[in-house]
């Protein structure tokens, strides 16, 4: 007979202790998942030359299917996220998994570079799968440590982004862009076939919906669920305006500058490298303030840096303010993942972050154009960096009335 208050492990599938060492198990594991899924994200980027030589297509068509790639990473995010919180972590990932590889497949024998562009919104649509909605499931699983669990999840895609670039690149090297593009899909499919059972194992049978014993909300802003996610979708692509700037243009940046490309490149890594140290810190920190003060202090320290890309050009200063960006900006997207599990209903979790992490694709995406057309239009990049200053000074300002908000709901509520 089992002790009371003790967990016995003869119990129902249904039994589960959050924060203990099973969760951090499923963590890990949700982890590798992440690395190994986000591969959609990083292939096209390195195959790219190749791919537009093979196809003797220009510059601009050959990139359509990165375009392509996160128009449908933003609506799989959707999608995946509402089947997750339907049919669970398992089901989502396991269809966007064999989407992702089919879409593999078909640009490995792609006979023109339309077909090859398309396949690719099937390849970010099959890889969001392992992003959003891990993100969510992870909140399930940890009370104590939410938003730590929540920012190791999200840190999946930037683990697979120091991987998977290196792999793909000798593998092109060896065998070609097509039977690299082959190699990745039967690689995917096998080692996503072993997490997945892996993580059904600890799951004790892949529980349909692991919300259904999640604690309830913890903040109440009197806001409805549809206009609170209108504000956080609001919040996103604000600050995801701004954070595009040094992210898609710093390469091109060092390249007018006379400092060359591959400084540029080096930056984006450093940036890029940081972001993973950025993004576990701030799971720290929303653990011990909560996610809307998390996201204050990352959106007001990425502005910071954004205002010192203005004033300072040297090569040490743009390595530096690099680097510091990086440490700023790459906490602030899973800031809100926390921001939704904890004022939000858990059994919606899934598909409410699938809506923000998709306003968040369109804040990169036209934060990317739009600061190149003001670069035309100026001739320099110091206007593109006002642009992005004044739309994160917007994010600032929509997480500053939402505290203000909950401050007021707990003066509000009786002792």
């Amino acid at each position: 007979m089992p002790v009371p208050g003790s967990v016995d492990s003869n119990l129902p599938s249904s039994v589960f202790t959050p924060d203990s060492r099973d969760a951090w198990i499923r963590l890990g594991i949700a982890l590798l998942i992440g690395a190994i899924g986000s591969v959609g994200l990083w292939s096209v980027v390195v195959v790219l030359p190749v791919v537009q030589a093979d196809f003797g297509a220009t510059r601009a068509d050959a990139s359509l299917s990165f375009t392509l790639c996160m128009i449908g990473f933003g609506v799989g995010a959707m999608v995946l996220g509402k089947l997750s919180d339907r049919r669970g972590i398992i089901a989502a990932v396991g269809v966007g998994t064999v989407i992702c590889c089919l879409g593999y497949a078909a640009a490995a024998a792609a006979p023109a570079l339309y077909v090859f562009n398309a396949v690719h919104l099937a390849i970010g649509f099959g890889s969001a799968a392992t992003f959003a909605p891990l993100m969510a499931e992870a909140s399930h699983w940890f009370e104590r440590r939410r938003g730590l669990a929540v920012t190791i999840a999200a840190s999946g895609n930037y683990v697979g982004g120091a991987i998977w670039p290196t792999l793909i690149e000798r593998g092109m090297t060896a065998v070609g862009w097509r039977m690299t593009t082959i190699a990745v899909a039967a690689a995917v499919a096998i080692a996503m076939a072993l997490a997945l059972l892996a993580l059904w194992s600890r799951m004790r049978g892949g529980q349909v919906r692991s919300y259904a014993q999640a604690a309830a909300p913890r903040i109440d802003l009197k806001l409805s669920t549809n206009a609170l996610t209108v504000i956080l979708c609001l919040a996103s692509i604000s600050c995801c305006v701004a954070m595009s700037m040094p992210q898609v243009h710093i390469v091109a940046y060092c390249g007018d500058l006379g400092y060359g490309v591959a400084r540029g490149a080096e930056m984006l890594s450093i940036m890029l490298g940081l972001g993973i140290v950025s993004r576990i810190g701030s799971g720290f920190l929303a653990d011990k303030i909560g996610g809307l003060k998390t996201l204050l202090i990352g959106s007001m320290a990425q502005g910071f840096a954004l205002v010192f890309y203005i004033f300072f050009d040297g090569l040490t200063s743009l390595y530096l303010i690099s680097a510091m960006f990086g440490l700023f900006q790459g906490g602030i997207v899973p800031s809100y993942a926390i921001i939704v599990r904890e004022s939000m209903p858990a059994s919606e979790a899934a598909t409410r972050i699938g809506i923000v992490i998709f306003a968040s694709i369109i804040g990169m995406s036209f934060g990317g154009w739009v600061s190149g057309w003001i670069f035309d239009k100026t001739g320099s990049y110091g206007m593109a960096f006002l642009n992005g200053v004044a739309w994160n000074a917007l994010n600032i300002g929509i997480a500053v009335l939402l505290i203000l908000r909950a401050r007021q709901r707990m003066q509000l509520a009786p002792a």
